[in-house]
């Protein structure tokens, strides 16, 4: 076995695949041919390009290609949401959470906070009642929203090829700087038919876009130039290939949460952003029984790959009240739909339910 074979994440994948999705998850092109100028950059062809994309989604290693949104730019309400549920009950309160349309991530974690989602609501509608409501619904002992205050970074790009070390650094691809460029752009009616073309999986062909301007009713090139509107304005982060983690060979995904001086947190939540097998980086709220206000994730193939981001970060910073929080259980990850109408038929759900239980 060669040297690259052993420390790929996942050695079933070869060399040259591993660094086509390494190309597929950072540097998507939103042009004509995708794949001609990623396996140009690789030096191999388009159609070699493409076999190996096709044979990752054949081993469950992508999820998806498509595009990816910025939830608050699209005027959408979110939280990270911590549940303290009884362990006779997380089963139950795990399906009443999922069944959310709202609700993209679940994942059992080890804390007494046992369930950690993410849950995102449409313009017009009332995020905190809805955690209320899930939190009736559930059962669940205590609930603590956490919504982001700042963000630093938001951007997962696995090291499919193995060739980054563990404390490698560069730019965060999407953090406020960007965020803050949608209020200037409102989206219209155009933007969100688009939004729902682009948000779901794109065929694996030559020319991947030819299906949207199908669905849309226009030239390829209005899709592109949408595209890159889209994008300049904030609302629209990027083009990419979403990995399954697991079978992409990152088992180890930790969620580490720091206390952080306040004074100090813009400097630490900059620094950790930097990090590249750090994906997300947030400011977020404390509570009593909750005081780490900067969370960020970090992912490896192994559980040691994390620690030692973890120390790199405690000891370049000085901070070192921190938890690492590994998920036991993924009750449930998608990516979030935009503009369906399945919220609004959960709502009716509800009140309907609402109405019964008090005629």
């Amino acid at each position: 076995m060669t040297t690259e074979a052993r420390t790929r994440p996942n050695p079933t994948l070869d060399e040259m695949t591993a660094r086509v999705l390494n190309e597929l998850q950072d540097r998507f092109p939103l042009a004509e041919r995708p794949y001609l100028e990623v396996g140009a950059r690789l030096g191999i062809s388009e159609s070699e390009t493409v076999a190996r994309l096709r044979e990752a989604r054949a081993a469950g290693v992508i999820r998806q290609v498509c595009g990816i949104y910025d939830t608050k730019s699209l005027g959408y309400s979110s939280a990270l949401v911590a549940m303290r549920v009884s362990a006779e009950r997380l089963e139950r309160a795990a399906a009443v959470v999922n069944a959310h349309p709202g609700v993209s991530h679940n994942y059992q974690r080890n804390h007494p906070f046992n369930m950690w989602f993410t849950v995102a609501m449409p313009p017009g509608h009332d995020l905190d009642a809805v955690i209320d409501r899930l939190h009736q619904l559930s059962g669940a002992e205590s609930t603590r929203p956490m919504p982001t205050l700042r963000l630093f970074k938001i951007g997962v790009t696995l090291d499919i090829a193995g060739t980054r070390p563990a404390a490698a650094r560069g730019e965060p691809e999407y953090s406020d700087e960007r965020r803050n460029r949608a209020p200037r752009h409102e989206i219209d009616g155009d933007d969100i038919a688009y939004i729902r073309a682009t948000q779901g999986d794109l065929p694996d062909v030559e020319r991947p876009f030819d299906a949207v301007a199908e669905t849309l009713g226009c030239s390829l090139e209005a899709v592109l130039e949408h595209g890159r509107r889209l994008t300049a304005s904030g609302h629209l982060r990027r083009f990419a290939a979403i990995l399954n983690h697991r079978a992409a060979g990152f088992r180890a995904n930790g969620m580490a949460v720091w206390a952080v001086p306040t004074d100090r947190i813009e400097e630490f939540g900059t620094f950790v952003a930097g990090y590249r097998n750090v994906s997300h980086c947030y400011q977020r709220p404390t509570y009593e029984d909750w005081p780490y206000n900067v969370f960020s994730m970090i992912h490896s193939p192994r559980v040691d790959g994390v620690e030692e981001v973890a120390e790199a970060i405690a000891a370049e910073t000085g901070v070192t009240d921190r938890r690492v929080l590994y998920s036991s259980i993924e009750f449930k990850k998608i990516r979030l739909p935009y503009f369906v109408p399945e919220y609004e038929q959960w709502e009716s759900l509800c009140t309907a339910a609402g109405e019964e239980a008090h005629p």
